[in-house]
């Protein structure tokens, strides 16, 4: 798995689904948004779309 260098959406793709950006293989800390709506932490992080997403991504 990957991870995205800008908006941290976790895939498997070389580049993000959700921006384009390229992904990279060196990220941490999992991250699982449902319902970005209602998720403290999502608002937080500025997260609008549900999926996985890293803490950290180099």
């Amino acid at each position: 798995m990957k991870a995205c260098t800008v908006c941290k959406m976790i895939s498997s793709k070389d580049h993000c689904p959700s921006c384009g950006n390229p992904t990279s293989d060196n990220w941490s800390g999992l991250l699982i948004i449902t319902d970005p709506e209602e998720s403290r932490v999502a608002k937080e992080l500025n997260i609008e779309i549900p999926g996985e997403y890293c803490l950290r991504v180099r």
